[in-house]
């Protein structure tokens, strides 16, 4: 395992974590999962059966010994629905690192940062290995890191947008301020918005609908995997300095 992303002690050679919502099935999650590459699966308490036995079951389709679950507070609006969630998550599967977001209102779905602070706060007290959905606000990435956030997510857009990413210097003063994981969260529609977030030097990006709603989820799937890929490369690389003037690939001296 070479390039890996580490978070809260779990290594994954994937730097990129899809959802299981919307998907028409739980066997077409499968796929995408597995087309994705993915190693990391975020499962919303709320919606995605975990323990009923007499219905289709996740676990079925997405083995947790070959993905690691992250349980996610998706449609939780305060704090104490938040941290009701996630301690019947960790009941339910054990799961202590989780993703926690709450959300100010249905229209846009923005985080509530003061709300998420607070939870991220508490959670963390019991025990949890919070990755937090945030704003794009570096001035609350700072707060959300220093209480003990493991990792970093700011939005790139809003939530099932695929507005792409839409602030990108705030993106990158998040980056460049974090010790701790920086992973895109929502906005992203298409395998460009990817690798422009892994560009910038996000550790990696986590996307649901981009892939669920694509008319070929199975091939955007795939295409989200290789777009990951060839930003994180890029990122590496370094990309060569804007210039306003051309500069020509060939010498000119020596022309006759």
């Amino acid at each position: 395992m070479g390039d890996i992303l580490e978070v809260a002690g779990r290594k994954l050679s994937s730097r990129l974590i899809i959802g299981t919502g919307k998907y028409e099935t739980y066997e077409q999650n499968a796929q995408a999962a597995e087309a994705a590459g993915a190693e990391m699966v975020t499962v919303a308490v709320r919606r995605v059966n975990l323990t009923d036995k007499d219905k289709p079951l996740l676990v079925d389709y997405l083995d947790p010994k070959k993905y690691v679950y992250l349980p996610n507070t998706a449609g939780c609006f305060t704090a104490e629905d938040a941290i009701r969630t996630l301690r019947l998550a960790r009941e339910a599967g054990g799961w202590e690192l989780v993703k926690l977001e709450v959300l100010s209102d249905q229209k846009t779905l923005y985080p509530d940062m003061e709300e998420t602070l607070r939870a991220a706060k508490l959670l963390i007290k019991e025990g949890f290995d919070v990755m937090v959905y945030c704003s794009d606000d570096p001035v609350y990435a700072r707060k959300l890191e220093d209480a003990g956030c493991c990792a970093i997510m700011p939005l790139g857009s809003l939530i099932g947008s695929g507005l792409g990413i839409i602030n990108p210097v705030n993106i990158r003063l998040i980056i460049e301020q974090s010790s701790v994981p920086v992973i895109v969260d929502a906005g992203v529609g298409t395998a460009s918005d990817a690798a422009v977030a892994m560009e910038l030097g996000c550790d990696g990006v986590l996307m649901n609908t981009a892939i669920a709603e694509a008319k070929d989820p199975i091939l955007m799937a795939s295409a989200m995997k290789n777009a990951v890929i060839a930003g994180r490369e890029a990122y590496l690389a370094g990309r060569m300095p804007k210039k306003r003037y051309a500069d020509p690939s060939s010498p000119l001296a020596g022309l006759i």
